[in-house]
């Protein structure tokens, strides 16, 4: 069973507006505010765009001159990195037990890798609880107390006006005043007596 009870913050407040609402008016003006800066962030990327187009060309122009010595040292890294591997294959299958080894670290890893996935969970859990909070707090001030108090006074008023009178009249009590006029006889005139 649901109740129309208003969702509250961690401050309680005396209104009757859902806090999502408030958190929606803060994220609203928030984003208002930072598209209020967008000119003055366009006007300035403009001013760099030049600037940093010959950066990034003369940049490029480096690394293509260094293109020999880039391709010389990655095949060098490919040689060291299958040394390397030939020797961990020649160790994981040796006798003295480099397998179980590199097995029980394994697991030691992911038992540590799986609770700081727990604890980073609960962090981002806090900031967003901390974030929403903070929403519907600015929220609070956009909205304001005007609209409080217009609703407030609102409320009270309708809690004054009184309801409207209970109708007590049955058919026959409507019809009962009309009855007497129906029945009476008419009174007719006399025809004035013929002028010879």
């Amino acid at each position: 069973m649901t109740t129309n009870q208003p969702e509250t913050t961690s401050a309680p407040t005396s209104t009757r507006i859902p806090t999502p609402l408030y958190a929606v008016a803060g994220a609203g003006d928030l984003a208002y505010q930072q598209l209020r800066k967008l000119p003055e962030v366009v006007a300035e990327l403009r001013e760099r765009v030049p600037g940093a187009v010959a950066e990034l060309r003369t940049r490029a122009e480096e690394l293509n001159g260094r293109r020999d010595e880039f391709r010389a040292k990655a095949a060098e890294g490919i040689k060291v990195a299958q040394a390397q591997a030939g020797t961990l294959r020649t160790r994981a299958a040796g006798p003295d037990g480099e397998v179980a080894k590199l097995t029980e670290a394994a697991k030691r890893n992911a038992a540590a890798l799986v609770a700081a996935a727990q604890s980073g969970a609960q962090v981002a859990q806090e900031r967003a609880v901390s974030t929403y909070t903070a929403l519907v707090a600015h929220g609070e001030r956009v909205v304001g107390s005007g609209v409080v108090q217009a609703a407030d006074t609102v409320n009270a008023d309708m809690e004054a006006t009184e309801a409207p009178a209970e109708v007590t009249a049955t058919p026959a009590d409507v019809a009962a005043p009309a009855a007497p006029a129906a029945s009476a006889p008419r009174k007719t005139k006399k025809a004035a007596p013929a002028a010879e």
